[in-house]
């Protein structure tokens, strides 16, 4: 039988996150702060708009863009608290943020187009870019910037097959965050060689210190940007499976006719259920998602000064819910540092290197969990630190 199997196929790597989760399994009393997933339920307002869809027989298709509803709020949302202007007829809601980041590369991305990922940086972004025909191109993003993408490293990384640039913060894995003035530095890069930027702002609304900026508010960026986000993050509900794409003319378009053939559309019981999310006014922080940012910032102050204290060097990160430690002093990879972390004392964290090769001398670290876990795992750190003999 002849071998069926694209050579694409056969040269995607699996995800280096997964076989640490698989390895937690297996062992009982292991710690796991892998995840990125809140620790939070859905808000029970949210559960219960989508368990009244189910009662009311709201179970057939919507429309492949999304309830009308659902959009005109999300379209009010991103104006009124990120001055990002979209019609809702340049919405779609897709099944999740990952459907829209597939969606805006298969739709923009041709055999051999180049296309700029910072790194470190999610790990589905290359993949789907290679599986486009697409060449992912790493720009290096560095702890002592704050593991921004700054003008100079943008330019560097440009050649004549460059088409696109991902900008995704706040970031997964570091936590960093790009400031108004930091994306204004970028731009003239951007214009001048006339990139397309796909932003996934998924976790706009777990920003510390400030609100988010997006690049679709800044001047002459709404016409060369493709906005993801969604409701997983924010409001706890990543298994609803629910994420919108912005983009103008002609890119939603396209985008939709790919959705069409494909998704058809998301889940009309996660669509009720978003349309409570984002019920009522936006100026003010959603309650629920102001004291789910709070107890994160506890705990995100917590790791952060667990690990400098026990000498990995930790960036302070102002968004999402990771921190990076670099493990560097220890004479082990990050790689080495999880598996043996994992085995040793039923820790699990994710290499950095999973994340690009710019993080291979660090781990991430979720902090979407309970304090008094982290607490233990920060003492089963601690001691497998000590246990290594190093000068940390």
């Amino acid at each position: 039988m002849r071998d069926f199997l694209t050579q694409r196929a056969r040269a995607l790597k699996p995800s280096g996150i997964r076989k640490y989760f698989d390895i937690v399994e297996t062992l009982p009393d292991a710690i796991s702060l892998g995840v990125g997933e809140p620790d939070f339920v859905t808000p029970w307002d949210i559960r219960s708009a989508g368990i009244r869809s189910l009662q009311r027989g709201y179970t057939s298709y919507t429309g492949n863009r999304g309830l009308k509803e659902l959009r005109e709020l999300i379209s009010r949302y991103l104006a009124e608290r990120f001055a990002a202007h979209y019609s809702p007829d340049e919405i779609i809601v897709t099944v999740g943020a990952s459907e829209g980041i597939d969606l805006a590369l298969r739709t923009t991305c041709e055999e051999g187009d180049e296309v700029l990922i910072p790194d470190p940086a999610y790990v589905s972004y290359a993949p789907i870019v290679s599986l486009c025909g697409g060449v992912p191109v790493s720009v290096r993003c560095r702890a002592e910037e704050g593991f921004i993408l700054t003008p100079s490293a943008l330019e560097e990384a440009i050649t004549p097959r460059t088409k696109s640039v991902i900008i995704a913060y706040p970031n997964n894995p570091t936590g960093g965050i790009m400031t108004k003035a930091q994306l204004e530095a970028i731009l003239p890069v951007i214009q001048k060689h006339d990139l397309l930027v796909i932003s996934d702002e998924i976790y706009a609304e777990l920003t510390y210190g400030g609100r988010h900026c997006s690049v679709a508010a800044l001047p002459g960026m709404r016409e060369r940007t493709v906005l993801l986000s969604g409701f997983s993050k924010a409001f706890a509900m990543t298994g609803w499976r629910i994420g919108y794409a912005c983009a103008p003319e002609p890119l939603g378009s396209a985008m939709l006719k790919v959705h069409q053939y494909t998704m058809l559309c998301a889940p009309r019981t996660a669509q009720h259920a978003a349309v409570a999310a984002l019920s009522g006014g936006f100026a003010d922080d959603f309650a629920a998602v102001s004291a789910m940012r709070t107890e994160y910032d506890r705990r995100r102050r917590f790791l952060v000064g667990a690990f400098n204290q026990m000498g990995l060097t930790c960036f302070e990160p102002r968004g999402a819910f990771y921190v990076f430690p670099s493990v560097k002093a220890t004479g082990l990879t990050g790689e080495q540092f999880a598996e043996r972390l994992l085995m040793e004392e039923q820790v699990a964290v994710v290499p950095g290197s999973a994340f690009g090769a710019c993080g291979g001398e660090h781990v991430r670290c979720s902090y979407a969990t309970g304090m008094d876990e982290l607490k233990e795992a920060v003492r089963r750190i601690s001691r497998f630190v000590e246990k290594l003999g190093k000068n940390v």
